[in-house]
């Protein structure tokens, strides 16, 4: 029982972090130093990946209509009774059965596709090599540190400046190739934060701060995917019937602590920049400082 309940924690920590811009991976690392499952070490580092499914099938949930490019025809009957109500979703293109794709959605995908290939170019081949060397205090600290600042210093800098990308269709190809470069940071470093290095990347490169969140809330469904079944394909399927239930209970609380935190993300950032996490990371990073130095 008292597993069970530390991998509920670790689940509401994996939703809550997984999407606001404060590194999923640092906080699991430091509640790892805390709240230390009594699992194998095989097992853990499966664990602490393989829950983020959870966290991903709230973002497919909440943004389907946004990413599911496939839909009833312009005039049946059904998307005659919604178009008044609706009438800001994705036209589909095409006669006959092409009436039924959505190819706006179809490009999103294309430039998803594109922001992924450093992260299967580098960051999958690597991944094993960047967990030895990379996964520990200094790094998590420094990562969260430095990425703090540049928080800071990008929302200074674009201040009153009005954004140059204001929708998922203004996105080129080489910006979203640009941004898949600044997630792959995130793959390196742990601490750094994969929806922290794709929105700051995206600020940098001119994008509004509601299309940035956007775009990294996609870009994360192939990219942890991926990095979740990767880990278990290694890990194998011999679970144990505990092992299971861990897994279950924590990717279920990843689930609806995901849907709460990004229900809440995209209302915040309506109004206020990312200043405040900036500042959270530093604070932080800092303590993960003194923790390595005194404590650990």
């Amino acid at each position: 029982m008292i597993e069970f309940l530390k991998s509920f924690l670790f689940g509401i920590v994996e939703g809550i972090t997984e999407w606001l811009p404060i590194s999923s991976t640092g906080h699991l690392i430091l509640l790892n130093q805390f709240v230390k499952l009594d699992v194998s070490e095989e097992f853990y580092s499966m664990f602490e990946v393989v829950i983020q499914l959870g966290a991903i099938l709230a973002v497919v949930i909440l943004f389907w209509n946004q990413i599911f490019p496939f839909g009833a025809p312009e005039g049946s009957h059904t998307v005659k009774r919604r178009q008044s109500k609706h009438a800001h979703r994705k036209k589909k293109s095409g006669n006959g059965i092409l009436s039924y794709v959505k190819m706006d959605i179809i490009i999103l995908w294309l430039k998803v596709l594109v922001a992924c290939i450093p992260a299967i170019v580098i960051g999958m081949p690597f991944n094993d090599l960047f967990e030895k060397w990379f996964y520990n205090y200094p790094c998590v600290a420094i990562a969260l540190i430095v990425f703090g600042i540049a928080f800071i210093i990008v929302e200074n800098n674009h201040k009153g400046k009005p954004a140059k990308i204001n929708s998922m269709d203004e996105l080129t190809y080489k910006t979203a190739f640009l941004i898949g470069l600044f997630q792959l940071i995130a793959a390196i470093f742990p601490g750094t934060s994969r929806s922290g290095a794709t929105i700051v990347g995206a600020l940098i490169l001119g994008v509004s701060r509601t299309v940035a969140a956007e775009f990294t809330f996609v870009l994360a469904i192939p990219v942890m995917f991926g990095a979740s079944l990767l880990k278990l394909v290694k890990f194998g399927l011999n679970f144990t019937g505990t092992e299971a239930i861990i897994l279950l209970i924590g990717m279920v609380t990843a689930f609806v602590s995901s849907i709460i935190v990004i229900q809440f993300l995209m209302g915040y950032i309506k109004k206020h920049d990312f200043k405040v996490f900036g500042y959270y990371r530093i604070v932080l990073g800092i303590l993960v400082i003194l923790y390595a130095l005194f404590l650990a």
